[in-house]
């Protein structure tokens, strides 16, 4: 039997088309996801693995078809969106996400700063180098040299899958739970579930993948490659997922810790399954914690200019590019500067920021599948029907989760008063 050798063009030609969709659904591994995985290993083991599957097909789906508009129409969503429906809707969409991005990045600068005190730097000093740092390579950098840090920085969650081998978990038990469901029934349980499905498919992502696509300039011959960038991304972050869930699961569950974030985590693991477990997964929050702080405040600005049919892109400066420059610029200070002052209320940031989040992805989605099926638009690449139905139910289900996600946010006590 005779192998056929890899085909160097093949490859060469995939790894120039590699990078928006793996970026994309690695920043879904930040530092509100990374501590909900970690809870839901440290309070119920292996017991939430199995939404890991249905997850990454919900992921796949939504992330495959932006991929798709973006390089049919060779426009970004928030251009498509004010086309198709005005500007009335685009706006409000628009003042939304700025909103809610803006909490998500208070969130990440948070995480990068608990990640430094664990190795006993102030936050005083972490979170202005860190801001410096992804203000500068946005703005002083060509994209594709921002693509390919971030494609290193996708590197770094390897960390992840090697903390989850150094806590010694019996893969038998974990092969057992990722595909048989174990459903509780308590409140608890249901608001993990709604958490981890809700921090899967942002709002934000949708806008970044496509803006994405568009700005690499990719081509209808090159999309097999670019959706199997798509794929291997969505992939490789739920892999990541699945490692944390693990990690902590296998140590932190046995032993009946307890913990409230991710930073609780990290530093719980060092006496269970050792200080090297302990370093990665710190090094691993801050890494997805700075890469998140960078991607969030460039979608928004993405958004917002293309939205309002302003010049954007990192290729462009602040002469040619300026509402875009300057929204990055203000986004990064503004998302450093409340997580340095003491008396800023990040708990209702945060909190409003996942309310915002929830109730504007239903008509994100919905806006997404109206775009998507356009002939006008999208000619003979609009879903078939098999697609549609999976797409279409994929929605539903994000909406009632995220529905469900919102009410556990506004009313915490609901589950209570429903008996669960």
């Amino acid at each position: 039997m005779r192998f056929r050798r890899p085909d160097k063009k093949k490859i060469l030609l995939f790894l120039s088309v590699l990078g928006p969709g793996i970026i994309t659904a690695s920043v879904d591994n930040d530092a509100g996801g990374i501590a909900t995985y970690s809870i839901a290993g440290a309070h119920f083991g292996y017991a939430l693995l199995w939404t890991l599957l249905p997850i990454t097909v919900a992921l796949i789906v939504v992330q495959e078809m932006v991929a798709r508009m973006g390089v049919v129409t060779g426009k970004t969503l928030a251009d498509l969106i004010r086309e198709k429906f005005g500007v009335r809707p685009t706006f409000f969409l628009l003042v939304a996400l700025v909103l809610a991005n803006l909490g998500n990045t208070v969130a990440e600068f948070a995480g990068w700063a608990s990640a430094w005190e664990i190795f006993g730097v102030s936050k005083y000093f972490s979170v202005p180098v860190g801001a410096a740092a992804v203000w500068f390579l946005v703005v002083k950098g060509t994209y594709r040299v921002v693509e390919k840090i971030f494609l290193v920085a996708c590197l770094i969650f390897l960390a992840y899958p090697v903390a989850a081998y150094l806590a010694g978990p019996d893969g038998a038990v974990v092969a057992r739970n990722l595909v048989v469901p174990d459903i509780h029934v308590n409140a608890a349980y249901i608001t993990l579930l709604i958490g981890m499905v809700g921090t899967t498919i942002a709002p934000w992502m949708q806008f970044y993948l496509q803006s994405a696509v568009v700005e690499k300039n990719l081509q209808m011959q090159e999309y097999p490659l670019t959706r199997a960038d798509v794929i291997f991304g969505c992939l490789v972050t739920d892999v990541v997922a699945l490692s944390i869930i693990v990690a902590c699961g296998a140590t932190l569950y046995v032993s009946g810790v307890r913990i409230t974030d991710a930073k609780d985590a990290a530093m719980a693991l060092a006496p269970l399954a050792g200080k090297n477990a302990s370093f990665l997964f710190a090094f691993g929050l801050a890494n997805a914690s700075l890469f998140a702080a960078s991607i969030l405040p460039l979608a928004t600005a993405y958004c917002v200019c293309e939205g309002m049919g302003w010049e954007s892109g990192i290729d462009k400066d602040f002469r040619t590019a300026p509402q875009f420059f300057w929204l990055y610029t203000g986004l990064v200070v503004l998302g450093g500067a409340l997580v340095l002052y003491p008396r800023a209320p990040l708990m209702m940031i945060m909190y409003l920021s996942q309310v915002i989040n929830g109730v504007l992805l239903p008509f994100v989605l919905i806006f997404i599948l109206k775009l998507i099926n356009d002939r006008e638009l999208m000619g003979e690449h609009v879903n078939s029907k098999t697609f549609n139905g999976i797409a279409w139910t994929t929605t539903v289900v994000m909406i009632v989760l995220t529905a469900l996600l919102v009410m556990v946010t506004v009313f915490p006590g609901l589950p209570g008063m429903l008996g669960l």
